[in-house]
């Protein structure tokens, strides 16, 4: 790889510091998570804001999780999954692509600090599980396809403000084997190789019969597994009402600070008079909550 190129990938990954309170409960996350489920990453990189801006989605990155080593059946996936990762036996793992990284296998951990979401494949066979995991551990090692990327935002431009030569290629035949990938291409292939479907073309023919067609895979961003109707959307808040017997319970606080309002995540005028109203109204429902536990 040239120096110059290096340079523009280490500019694009450098990562902002994580919020103090992340909107997702990792604990919660790490313990339902389950094989095959994906994992969409609102990440902090530059080249994540350049994705969730083209795509306008909050979600800039997708990974799969593989769990852990007892979990891939096939002896042959589970070395390749052991000597990638070079964690130990219990450590949740995923597989995914990295710019400047290529695929690789990392603890799902790496994550603990950011917005995540799971994305379940519904009625996803066990059988076929373990033939998506395979068919992911076997692009470990591939490269990161940076001029997918590009390509994909050139798709997504409008066609006639771009010179021909800038024009998309996504849609020409390569031969020979593809040798690199991006996050969401390498899952989507995953799931096409048992046919299951993200966002299927539906059509009907001149008999009124319903015929889907897969769409090319290239075109896949970590957007369409959250749009799926095909997968299931998880959710583990960091303030989860489960831990209150009401929303209007939440810790909302009575005050204001310059930063909060400034930031507009309250009013600059009334905030507090609204915060106290809300206080108030909620004091009925606290009191009725505590007579409740103690009967």
């Amino acid at each position: 790889m040239m120096r110059p190129t290096r340079t523009i990938i280490r500019w694009l990954n450098r990562v902002q510091p994580p919020q103090p309170f992340p909107l997702s409960d990792f604990g919660r996350i790490s313990q339902e998570v389950k094989p095959c489920d994906i994992v969409l990453v609102e990440g902090r990189s530059r080249i994540s804001q350049v994705i969730k801006a083209v795509t306008q989605s909050s979600w800039s990155h997708a990974a799969l999780y593989v769990g852990r080593l007892y979990d891939i059946e096939d002896p042959e996936a589970r070395r390749l999954v052991q000597e990638a990762a070079q964690l130990p036996a219990s450590e949740q793992l995923v597989i995914e692509s990295l710019l400047g990284r290529g695929t690789l296998v990392r603890p799902l951990s790496t994550y603990k600090q950011d917005h995540l979401r799971l994305c379940r494949p519904h009625g996803l066979s066990y059988r076929d599980a373990q033939q998506v995991l395979a068919y992911a551990v076997a692009q470990i090692g591939k490269a990161y396809d940076m001029r997918q990327v590009f390509d994909l935002l050139r798709f997504l431009l409008p066609w006639s403000l771009l010179p021909r030569r800038w024009r998309s290629s996504l849609f020409r035949q390569h031969p020979g084997e593809q040798t690199k990938t991006v996050c969401s291409t390498l899952i989507a292939e995953a799931f096409g190789a048992v046919q299951f479907p993200i966002l299927p073309l539906v059509q009907r023919d001149e008999g009124e019969e319903v015929k889907l067609f897969r769409r090319n895979p290239k075109l896949c961003t970590p957007s369409d597994f959250d749009y799926s109707p095909y997968f299931q959307i998880i959710k583990y808040p960091f303030m989860d009402f489960s831990t209150h017997t009401s929303y209007r319970l939440l810790p909302w606080s009575t005050t204001a600070p310059e930063m909060v309002v400034a930031e507009g995540y309250l009013p600059s005028g009334g905030a507090n008079a609204d915060a106290k109203e809300a206080s108030s109204a909620a004091q009925p429902l606290e009191a009725t909550a505590r007579s409740e536990r103690l009967v």
